[in-house]
Order: C-alpha cells, then structure tokens, then sequence
C-alpha cells in the first residue's frame, strides 16, 4: 500500500494543526518522516515553512496485528475536541498511557459495542485499551502492564494529540 499525495498532504495537515515536532508513519513497505522546524534552523529554498523534510523511505512489509483489524464503524458525530492535558498525579502507584500519536480517539471497536475498558476495569499487559483513527488506519493502543484504569481522560471521539495523556492505571 503505498500512500497518495492527497493522503499525504491531509496527513501533513493533521501534523500542522498539532503541536508534534517529529511524525514517523510506517505503512506496508513506505516510511513517511516528518520534521517541524526548529528556531533558527536554516531552510532550503522551496520548503514549507512548517516543515523541515519529508522522507519517503520503503520499509519491509509488517503483519497486520489482530487488534488492527477491528476497525469502528464511522461515527455521525462531529468530532469532539481534547480536554487540557491534567496535572501529574505525582502518585508513584499510578501510571500514565499516553498517545502513540495524532488522530481521534475511540474508546469503542464500533458504536453498537461496549467500551474496551472503564474506570475500574482490571486489565493485562497487551488488552486494547481504545483505538485512535487516523485517516481509516486504526491502531490500538495497550495496556503497558497488568493494573486497573483508574481515569479515563478523554471521551469518545475527542481529537487527541501525540503524547497526550489517554487514562491513568494502578499498577
């Protein structure tokens, strides 16, 4: 699968409106890298002056893992906006999930089925916690050790940004 310019030129979009500095997509043989501009970085001529190079690099095919196939219906909804990012709980029992990247969060596999998880739900290392959807392409997200959800930050359907905070867990 490799990507069209309208793809990404809505990906480079996505990035633009996020506060990320760096965005690496790997997709079925094609690797998009994508640099903000730091201050005071030289430019070349030509370049946008968001961002600071683009690489289209081929990469060997990777399987498609099984939580990657349960893809949500599209949602009639208009997408929500993310919540600010919480304090630091400074609770050394809790840990931080965070987002692995741009794009809308969904707690759901679909809207016709239950949440993965709520607060309260134990979980194990590897259970989907939710599903963040960038242009069709949905990948979970997992619980990085056995614990239980102690918050759930944002609600379903919230546009959420690389590296913000998604729920809290005990561990």
């Amino acid at each position: 699968m490799s990507l069209t310019f309208k793809e990404v030129a809505e990906i480079l979009k996505l990035i633009d409106a996020s506060e990320c500095d760096e965005v690496v997509l790997e997709l079925e043989g094609t690797r998009l890298v994508v640099r903000r501009n730091t201050a005071g970085a030289p430019q070349e001529s030509g370049q946008s002056p968001v961002i600071a190079k683009q690489e289209v690099v081929p990469t060997p095919p990777k399987r498609p893992e099984p939580a990657e196939q349960n893809e949500p219906a599209e949602q009639n909804e208009p997408a929500q906006t993310a919540r600010p990012e919480p304090e630091a709980s400074g609770d050394p029992g809790l840990l931080d999930v965070r987002s692995p990247m741009v794009g809308t969060f969904y707690r759901r596999p679909s809207p016709d089925e239950p949440s993965f998880v709520e607060e309260g739900t134990q979980v194990k290392k590897g259970d989907t916690l939710c599903l963040i959807e960038v242009m069709k392409l949905f990948t979970a997200v997992e619980a990085p050790e056995d614990g239980t959800i102690a918050e759930i930050i944002h609600e379903d359907g919230a546009t959420i940004e690389f590296d913000q905070l998604l729920f809290r867990m005990r561990v």
